[in-house]
């Protein structure tokens, strides 16, 4: 009798354990308001800075992100096309699922480097002014992507954010 204690798999992230969200949710569909995602985020990054430091807090946050990421494109993109087509598909999907609205703004090949914006995003648009950026999650969401796509880990920052005054998230990818 094998008496080692295993983790529950409740805590390990895989894509099947988001469930048949459809047929759970009956009544109510797939979409809920963007404030109860924002509630939910706002006060577990709340928690996780006064319990480890804004540092740390945001470090997983991007840890958290890069995991969404990487499952998302793995499950919901086409990772065998040609890269204008990926992020045709990329921007399509994002904007079904009402998380942004993609813009590549440059990309250049030799080095891999991408600049990107994302519009009207899940995470900040209409948040108060703050001069910072807030978008931590969302860094590691497109690393996760873009890694699954190239192979290659990237680093990802933001740049401009609606916190900041901006009016888009604006990344910028450099290849590791």
């Amino acid at each position: 009798m094998n008496t080692e204690k295993q983790p529950p798999t409740h805590n390990c992230f895989k894509w099947e354990n988001l469930g048949d969200v459809k047929s759970g949710r009956g009544d109510l569909g797939m979409d809920m308001p963007v404030l109860v995602y924002r509630l939910m985020q706002y006060t577990m990054l709340d928690v996780l800075s006064r319990e480890c430091g804004n540092q740390q807090a945001n470090a997983y946050f991007r840890q958290a992100g890069y995991l969404a990421g990487a499952e998302f494109a793995k499950h919901a993109l086409d990772l065998t096309v040609e890269f204008g087509g990926f992020v045709a598909d990329l921007q399509k999907a994002l904007k079904e699922l009402k998380i942004g609205i993609l813009r590549m703004e440059s990309y250049v090949e030799d080095t891999g480097e991408i600049v990107l914006t994302v519009a009207e995003d899940l995470d900040c648009s209409g948040i108060p002014v703050t001069n910072e950026t807030v978008c931590y999650y969302d860094e590691g969401f497109i690393e996760g992507i873009l890694e699954a796509y190239t192979g290659e880990k990237y680093t990802v920052r933001e740049i401009d954010c609606w916190a900041n005054g901006d009016r888009v998230c604006r990344f910028r990818g450099t290849p590791v």
